[in-house]
């Protein structure tokens, strides 16, 4: 391997320690995400499901996380009720097709979603219309939504509480969403089956 191949690597891996570390360090973000993991759990309870939503490798993550809340995460037990949107390629194909891409997520999300519902949506840079579309129609439902974003959270931060990850680099910011969904499905999954 070149020492420049080696560097790049390097780099790359000294730049997501140093957003985590900041990560680390920040008592805000750690409180939302024991606050989002306490709404989950009194979701969950009370007969509510987990939404989550993204685009491209935030849809990835998405549906990473609905698939840890649904099959397990660190052991055996019974699945928790969780879904991503957009999983159904024909309901996209059909809402992008018949109201615009923009309305994908929200009329979906108006279909299935109830109040004591989570919804969790995923956008780097804060700012995917048909994310802001399906909080805008969320806070109309009046279902609770706590969204991930980057360093200044676009217009989500305007429109519900964000996890604003310091950085402005999408890979980083995108770690950094999975690293805490992992810690969010620990901390549920926890406490929703604690003996």
């Amino acid at each position: 391997m070149s020492a420049n191949v080696r560097d790049v690597i390097c780099s790359h891996i000294k730049k997501s320690i140093e957003i985590k570390s900041k990560i680390l360090n920040d008592p805000k973000i750690s409180d939302q995400i024991a606050t989002l993991a306490e709404n989950c759990l009194c979701s969950l309870k009370a007969g509510g499901k987990i939404i989550f939503s993204g685009n491209g490798g935030s849809f990835a993550d998405a549906q990473h996380l609905s698939a840890e809340f649904t099959s397990r995460f660190l052991f055996d037990r019974n699945p928790m009720p969780s879904l991503v949107l957009g999983a159904n390629n024909s309901t996209i194909t059909a809402i992008a097709n018949d109201y615009g891409y923009e309305h994908v997520f929200e009329r979906e999300l108006i279909g299935i979603a109830k109040i004591g519902d989570i919804f969790i949506p995923f956008s780097t840079s804060g700012n995917s219309p048909n994310i802001l579309s399906a909080v805008i129609a969320a806070k109309k439902m009046g279902i609770s939504t706590i969204a991930f974003s980057g360093a200044t959270g676009g217009k989500l931060k305007q429109l519900c509480e964000t996890v604003c990850i310091p950085s402005d680099i999408t890979a980083h910011i995108q770690e950094s969403h999975i690293m805490l969904g992992h810690i969010l499905c620990d901390l549920v999954e926890s406490q929703f089956f604690k003996t």
